[in-house]
């Protein structure tokens, strides 16, 4: 068992930057896809980039490469999200998950949510003038 806790998010104008954390407890000795997913208002949940805790590969989707980073801290088991060059249309609700013993290519995860076991209680990102 895992539990995923986010921090991070809040209002930035665009142009701005803001990173997002998911720390990570229990069972984490493992090797996990972790994944950011958004959801904005009226929309789909998708998923925004990906990372593999072991290889460190990565996936990005096409609306945030250029802009967004992820990294993995092994030592203090923490995912983050690092997004500049922020648009209006990143806001939305961030989530983040993790798939334990990732079967996929990392940046396959970035349409497999389904497969994720684990989520984060998600938080809200706004960008706006």
């Amino acid at each position: 068992q895992v539990q995923l806790v986010q921090s991070g998010g809040g209002a930035a104008q665009p142009g701005g930057s803001l990173t997002l954390s998911c720390a990570a407890s229990g069972y984490v000795d493992s090797t996990y896809c972790m994944g950011w997913f958004r959801q904005a208002p009226g929309k789909e949940r998708e998923g925004v980039a990906t990372i593999n805790t072991n290889d460190k590969t990565t996936g990005y989707a096409d609306s945030v490469k250029g802009r967004f980073t992820i990294s993995h801290d092994p030592a203090k088991h923490t995912t983050y999200l690092h997004m500049s060059n922020l648009k209006p249309e990143d806001t939305g609700t961030y989530l983040c998950a993790a798939r334990e013993w990732p079967y996929y290519d990392t940046a396959d995860y970035l349409n497999r949510q389904r497969d994720f076991g684990y989520w984060g209680q998600g938080t809200r990102v706004t960008v706006s003038s």
